[in-house]
């Protein structure tokens, strides 16, 4: 590959990655600005608004454990699939990065090979949320579905509010993260199709965090 090409290339791979980054940049300082006009923020009020309805309504338990096992489920499923992509993608392009990266000695690293890191990474990002956001699912259905009106119920709402809480943004990150999948391999086929791959990602994400007509 030639100089122009390389740099070609690379420019191309900082161009979708700062469309991107710049993207939610504007969210993270929007929600700070105006939180009821970002969805994470809707949802999360509306999960700490649900867990103090429910522990004020004696006889709701098994609904509360019900919703809790849907939400568990959900994350499960993201948790495995991005498992089960991170493993294809170590088997199909671990090596050629291993002898890439063992290299560097003797050449620079490669747009590829920063690619190829990157998925991995996302992948790997993805999983951890998901699992994180199992465990915190888990532990708030044990506060949930405790009797409503028990002072061991009505001691344990602060906690119960603040795992769901933790649960549905560890939970987002993780689909986002799986999300930012497509450009990396957009970017893996040609360099040059990772921007417009990242601007179609921008326009998902806006759909996600565009919060509901209530709000």
């Amino acid at each position: 590959m030639s100089g122009t090409d390389l740099w070609s290339t690379w420019a191309g791979l900082v161009l979708g990655s700062l469309i991107v980054l710049a993207y939610e940049l504007q969210v993270l300082v929007r929600g700070r600005r105006t939180p009821h006009r970002v969805a994470r923020a809707a949802h999360a009020r509306m999960r700490a608004d649900w867990v103090r309805a429910l522990a004020e309504k004696p006889g709701f338990e098994i609904v509360a454990v019900q919703t809790l096992r849907n939400s568990l489920m959900s994350a499960t499923i993201s948790a495995s699939t991005a498992a089960l992509c991170m493993m294809g993608a170590v088997s199909l392009a671990g090596s050629q990065l291993a002898a890439g990266l063992h290299s560097l000695r003797a050449s620079a690293i490669t747009p590829l090979e920063v690619l190829g890191l990157a998925l991995m990474g996302v992948l790997f990002g993805s999983f951890v949320c998901s699992a994180l956001s199992m465990r915190y699912y888990n532990h708030a259905g044990f506060a949930l579905s405790m009797p409503a009106a028990t002072p061991q119920r009505e001691a344990l709402v602060p906690l119960a509010t603040d795992y769901l809480t933790r649960a549905g943004y560890l939970y987002g990150w993780g689909l986002r993260s799986f999300l930012m999948v497509a450009p990396l391999v957009a970017g893996i086929v040609n360099p040059w199709l990772m921007p417009p791959a990242s601007l179609g990602l921008v326009w998902v994400l806006w759909q996600f965090d565009r919060p509901g007509a209530i709000d």
